[in-house]
């Protein structure tokens, strides 16, 4: 079977069809820029106190603490002393009876909530707070716990049933869940819909980034992968603290990013199904119908017999003789030797990543100032950091790039412990240094790890690798929860795992400039950090100047002779004489 980058190469660079096909799925994933992380807005706790007596029911942005004083213990807070949020007062204080004698009893009656940021959240409107407390960042875990499961099942179904039935089955319920969350009358019917909404989440980015992948050629999967997904997945992020700025009260604001959602309809009759896969699958005549499309939109009239075979039967012979036409599974990620070893580095590579990126991505409206402001300031950030990925992938090696970035934000968040408390605005700027190098890897291993991974299972490993990085950020809050007890634990913890996540890259076989492979059989080996690049020799039986796959059926034996000077040759036993070149 002919190189399907070569068979496609008279498309040309950037025509009609590429740039469609560019912003369709560009714009298909800015919603992923705000379905999960807009619950640091939707479940954001406000100022509270226990609700008092109906004669003295004062919150407390009120002027006059008079009635609060009475009514409500002091509890030493970060070294403050502040009115408690989870006790008051059981009577009114009286002659001779003072605070340290009064009774104290839980908010009995519920509690108050400020209304300085918020109209509502889902913590004030279902009292997550105090002994319910656990149940607002556990509201986020199960988002990510759904991407998890997301990740690992789309990515089955998208290699065996197609990119574009996962993509639009995903945002499809992605948007009819998320309405009907609009409408949740409990915080369990909530936190249930949230596990599918991530589900759908995940599933989309994944199956978008791996069919723009399929469908475009080198140079525009370059621009796509960054400038593309990740770029519009940044416009997404910055759309959140502009529509949580405006609207206070999250059903509203839920409501407000999910009304756009409708508009992608249409993109179902605009976006074809990848030629790649479809090939895969044996189904040759679809494909190339579908390339054959491609060629009239970019004004190419006369195009001629595209994918060159026999007939469809030989090549589905050919197909089902070499595993290509079988299905796959999972097992087929750790089957050889060589994707074994891909599979273990880029989970491990994926996981560290996503620990690093999250703890410092959503811990930024925490930060000092104004939330609103803290979150626009973090995503525009993003926006250079991904224009940043986009040179590099351009002028780079995969491997050199990705370890570059990861070992310099892992040195920079190692370095911090050095600095002194007292220049906090130092600190926060490498901070952003560190968290803009760990974007960019991440911007970087999406290609690269697509680039790693063959055709016939590149959807499963891409999804691997996002439950990978959706692990990282499960376990993320837990490394934000250690800085309690020493501020630099955290940065120390990410900076030393960061560091070996920079190492495991390099063991990594460089993509760039590399057919993506088709099969499990042409993954290509990891290096050795200490062993110097051997020399590539021709085999004896594979051509310098061969460009595509040459299939030559003698006798009852099939002799596959890749284009790679450096790649093997196989050879498949068959019952039947044939001579099949293409």
């Amino acid at each position: 079977m002919q190189d399907y980058d070569e068979a496609t190469a008279f498309l040309g660079e950037w025509g009609h069809y590429q740039k469609i096909i560019f912003l369709l799925l560009s714009i298909s994933v800015i919603p992923n820029g705000y379905v999960g992380l807009s619950m640091v807005f939707l479940a954001d706790t406000p100022e509270h106190h226990c609700r008092l007596s109906n004669s003295s029911n004062v919150t407390i942005e009120e002027t006059s603490f008079t009635n609060l004083s009475l009514l409500l213990p002091l509890e030493g807070v970060g070294g403050e002393q502040k009115y408690s949020k989870c006790t008051r007062f059981k009577t009114q204080l009286q002659d001779g009876v003072n605070d340290t004698t009064r009774e104290i009893e839980h908010c009995v009656d519920g509690w108050v909530y400020s209304k300085d940021r918020y109209v509502s959240t889902i913590v004030s409107e279902w009292d997550l707070v105090c002994e319910n407390n656990w149940k607002g960042p556990f509201t986020m875990s199960v988002i990510f716990l759904g991407m998890t499961s997301g990740a690992f099942i789309s990515g089955h179904i998208s290699d065996r049933y197609g990119r574009k039935i996962v993509l639009f089955g995903a945002m499809t319920m992605q948007t009819i869940l998320s309405f009907i969350q609009v409408i949740a009358w409990s915080w369990e019917v909530f936190c249930i819909l949230c596990f599918f909404i991530g589900f759908g989440d995940i599933s989309n980015y994944v199956a978008a980034f791996v069919l723009g992948t399929e469908l475009l050629g080198k140079t525009e999967r370059t621009a796509y992968s960054t400038l593309g997904v990740c770029m519009f997945y940044a416009i997404g992020y910055i759309i959140l603290p502009i529509f949580a700025y405006y609207i206070r009260n999250w059903r509203i604001l839920l409501l407000a990013l999910t009304i756009p959602e409708i508009l992608y309809i249409p993109f179902w009759w605009l976006i074809p199904e990848s030629p790649r896969w479809l090939i895969a699958q044996g189904r040759v005549t679809e494909a190339e119908k579908i390339v054959q499309g491609f060629a009239k939109r970019n004004g190419i009239t006369h195009v001629g017999v595209i994918f060159q075979h026999v007939d469809t039967r030989e090549y589905t012979l050919l197909n089902s003789t070499v595993g290509q036409n079988q299905p796959h599974s999972f097992l087929d990620l750790v089957r050889t030797s060589n994707i074994r070893n891909i599979t273990i580095l880029s989970f491990l590579v994926w996981m560290i990543t996503s620990i690093g990126y999250f703890v410092l991505t959503l811990g930024t409206p925490n930060m000092h100032g104004d939330p609103y402001l803290n979150c626009l300031i973090s995503a525009i950030s993003e926006i250079v950091a991904y224009a940043m990925a986009w040179w590099m992938l351009n002028h780079a090696p995969r491997r050199i790039s990705t370890a570059s970035m990861l070992i310099l934000g892992g040195v920079i968040l190692l370095f911090i412990q050095f600095i002194p408390p007292s220049l906090h605005i130092l600190t926060t700027v490498l901070v952003m240094i560190g968290k803009a190098g760990i974007t960019i890897s991440f911007a970087i291993i999406y290609v690269f790890s697509a680039e790693l991974y063959p055709t016939v299972v590149r959807n499963m490993g891409i999804g691997i690798c996002s439950m990978a990085s959706r692990v990282g950020s499960i376990i993320s809050p837990y490394f934000v929860y250690l800085g309690r007890y020493n501020r630099m634990l955290p940065f120390m913890l990410m900076g030393s795992f960061i560091l070996l996540a920079g190492s495991f890259c390099l063991l990594l076989p460089e993509t760039r400039d590399q057919p993506l492979p088709e099969n499990v059989r042409q993954v290509r080996p990891i290096r050795c950090l200490l062993c110097p690049i051997a020399p590539h020799h021709s085999e004896p039986n594979t051509s310098k100047t061969c460009t595509h796959q040459e299939v030559q059926v003698q006798n009852s034996s099939i002799f596959f002779m890749p284009c790679s000077t450096s790649g093997p040759s196989y050879g498949v036993t068959l019952p039947a004489t044939h001579h099949v070149q293409s």
